[in-house]
């Protein structure tokens, strides 16, 4: 069993992903309340450690190279963010078909009568990361968040 705070940085990252892509080419504001959930600053105006690693994850995908912003509105928001190429790619790319029976269409005989157009979209990362993100289960969120950006692959 991972650490709590790792299966939150995974489902943090989905979420953020998941809204850029569905916003793709256009840049949006990134809220953190929106991915992590509504927070009230501390009578000294800090916000709690959720929050913090959440606004945290954000910044790390940018560091990464999966996410460009213009700037931050303080310590509640990316600005302006929008998915690099590489992010874009990786989301709309084919999944492993061993990732795609486990995780994504529940059986072949219902994805063999699919048009090819629509099972091409049900083999995709972002539809993998979409339905664990549905299935609310941080295990199968953690497991597809690893296969989509963290595998070792060698190509990339």
């Amino acid at each position: 069993m991972a650490d709590i705070h790792v299966e939150e940085f995974y489902k943090d990252v989905a979420i953020a992903l998941v809204q850029l892509y569905s916003t793709f080419p256009r840049r949006i504001n990134v809220f953190v309340e929106d991915i992590a959930g509504p927070d009230e600053p501390d009578e000294f105006g800090l916000h709690s450690k959720r929050h913090m690693a959440c606004f945290g994850a954000l910044l790390w995908l940018a560091e990464e190279g999966l996410l460009r912003y213009v700037d931050t509105i303080r310590q509640e928001a990316l600005d302006q963010a929008v998915l690099t190429r590489h992010a874009f790619i990786r989301l709309s790319a084919p999944a492993p078909e061993s990732l795609t029976q486990a995780f994504g269409i529940p059986d072949e005989k219902s994805a063999g009568t699919l048009p090819p157009s629509v099972q091409e979209d049900l083999s995709t990362h972002i539809h993998l990361v979409r339905t664990a993100l549905r299935s609310g289960n941080s295990a199968r969120i953690s497991q597809v968040m690893q296969a989509t950006f963290f595998a070792d692959r060698s190509n990339d």
